[in-house]
């Protein structure tokens, strides 16, 4: 929730800071962007360190940086110093839901994870449902950069509570009975490397099921960081809706895309022990992500703006179906390897992102709104299809290199 909190707080004051540092749409876009690459840069470094080092220590420096850079965020003077301030709030926060799933894949049983995954993503698109109605009354009644320092703060608070209170492997957390952890270390399919063997985690890029889930990943986060980045400036800008609506149209998607991250993951346990696990974990994410582009389409051809923001909505819910999905499948897929495989998906995915992001900007300010817009959802329709090409029951294999 914190980490949507931070990355949506930005989106949501674009206004006031456009405005007080006189930024243009094309200015802005290359600030968005400088989140997300360094986001994508340092996603694997990050995910591969979680392997090496374990979760609990990593995701401590994650949130404790991030948190340090959404506290700078607020004292920035202008354009130059929030393109420094979010590459380095990117860079820090990077590995945050990589480390997430190196923790579910020693807590959970495999038939679990999308369900544990879901409940993860929840979380998450409930705090950027939340940030709208942090951030703009905060803004309101002080000014934008109050609700900057608000939010450093409660990072804080978090990590605090973390370092207390988690514990790298199960067998070692008090609150699980031995029945439970037995049941965990039977069915969580984390086979046990030798200490005398070291893997060449390059080795496992040869595998093409990978680079296809690589692939339908960098269409889904296209379609994912609209809604984090350009979705309240195309309200606000694009449709001309007026500020005194903005938090309920700005929250309306993300509300529905918490229930849509839930429904997905869930459904997809339950297709897997009905379908088997190649089928269950593809075709649940494979029906999102196709009305999901056909909605995303339908809301940029439409005028009335009542329409518009449902079928946003509706889209938003059904691609993120996929989202717990693929990380189940990431982890799945990578066995004690999690944190690199799925820092890799998100790798692509942010690759997607980045582009479109300061692209978006570009096309808005030749074209206009809708055509940006457009070509998001056509490009989420087409990462529907390459689901037909991803197995979640292929093991990615690395070489293992013997000293």
């Amino acid at each position: 929730m914190i980490t949507f909190l931070d990355r949506i707080a930005l989106s949501s004051a674009s206004s006031s800071i456009m405005s007080e540092f006189h930024l243009t749409t094309v200015q802005w876009g290359w600030i968005l962007g400088m989140f997300t690459i360094a986001y994508a840069a340092f996603e694997v470094p990050t995910g591969w360190l979680g392997d090496k080092l374990g979760a609990k220590k990593v995701l401590i420096r994650v949130v404790l940086w991030w948190s340090v850079f959404t506290l700078l965020t607020g004292f920035a003077t202008g354009f130059v110093m929030l393109i420094a301030v979010r590459f380095l709030f990117g860079m820090g926060e990077a590995g945050a839901y990589p480390n997430t799933s190196i923790v579910l894949s020693k807590y959970f049983p495999v038939l679990e994870r999308g369900r544990a995954q879901a409940t993860i993503w929840v979380a998450s698109r409930l705090g950027a449902a939340l940030t709208p109605f942090i951030v703009l009354p905060i803004q309101q009644k002080y000014n934008w950069q109050t609700s900057f320092y608000v939010l450093a703060f409660v990072g804080v608070l978090w990590t605090l509570f973390w370092i207390f209170w988690h514990q790298e492997e199960p067998a070692d957390c008090k609150n699980i009975s031995s029945d439970e952890l037995k049941y965990i270390l039977e069915n969580r399919d984390l086979p046990v490397e030798s200490e005398n063997a070291k893997t060449s985690y390059w080795s496992g890029f040869k595998s093409r099921n990978l680079w296809f889930l690589l692939g339908m990943y960098f269409c889904y986060a296209i379609g994912a960081y609209f809604f984090q980045s350009w979705f309240h400036t195309y309200l606000e800008k694009g449709r001309m809706i007026p500020k005194q609506e903005l938090i309920w149209a700005s929250s309306i998607p993300y509300l529905l895309a918490a229930i849509g991250c839930f429904t997905g993951g869930w459904i997809s346990d339950k297709a897997c022990i009905k379908w088997g696990k190649k089928w269950g974990r593809r075709i649940v994410p494979m029906v999102g992500l196709f009305v999901a582009g056909l909605c995303i389409i339908g809301a940029s051809l439409v005028e009335n703006n009542m329409t518009a923001i449902i079928a946003l909505g509706v889209g938003m819910a059904f691609m993120d179906v996929t989202a717990p999905v693929a990380w189940a499948v990431a982890m799945d897929m990578g066995g004690t390897k999690s944190g690199t495989i799925s820092g890799s998906m998100n790798c692509a995915g942010l690759t997607g992102a980045y582009l479109s992001t300061v692209f978006f900007g570009y096309l808005a300010t030749s074209y206009g709104y809708y055509l940006p817009v457009l070509a998001i959802g056509i490009i989420v329709l087409l990462g529907s299809f390459v689901w037909l090409k991803i197995d979640a029951t292929q093991k990615i294999e690395f070489k293992v290199i013997t000293k």
